[in-house]
């Protein structure tokens, strides 16, 4: 995994800021990167949106998104990242979504899929991920990505 230390180094080099939006993980980003004295230079807050309601109210998800496809979503995730970056003002928004398990949630969609999605000005990608192990280590594997999305988007 791409440390989280060196990210946050990343951003303060470019003069750049983060914000994420997190579901699955839980906070876990933004737990990484706040372990690093001197994170508030660079990562500006957060938003734990782990019901549809609060990624509809807080993060501007559409809600017609969430009941044609679910919170599980690569558009969710999309949008998502793009409500933390213009919401909370940053360059930078992160959007991670997904079933971390042991169990799904009823949709038919397998524990260890997992979107994350980066937001910038003007630009917004996600990937598709599909996750092994228990929900520890599937919440890891996902911040793990987009602190790796953040970086390459950085170098």
């Amino acid at each position: 995994m791409t440390a989280p230390a060196d990210v946050l180094r990343l951003l303060l080099e470019k003069e750049k800021t983060v914000a994420t939006a997190e579901s699955c993980t839980g906070g876990l980003l933004g737990k990484l990167l706040t372990d690093v004295p001197g994170s508030s230079a660079a990562y500006l807050g957060g938003v734990i949106s782990y019901t549809c309601p609060v990624k509809e109210r807080l993060l501007g998800v559409d809600p017609e998104t969430l009941r044609e496809l679910g919170a599980v979503s690569k558009p969710v995730a999309r949008q998502m990242a793009e409500g933390a970056r213009t919401r909370i003002g940053a360059d930078f928004g992160v959007g991670i979504t997904g079933l971390a398990g042991p169990d799904s949630d009823g949709s038919g969609k397998p524990v260890g899929l997992v979107y994350v999605a980066l937001a910038g000005d003007g630009w917004t990608v996600c990937d598709e991920l599909h996750l092994q192990g228990d929900r520890a280590a599937i919440r890891e594997a996902a911040c793990g990505r987009a602190l790796q999305m953040l970086a390459d988007a950085l170098a």
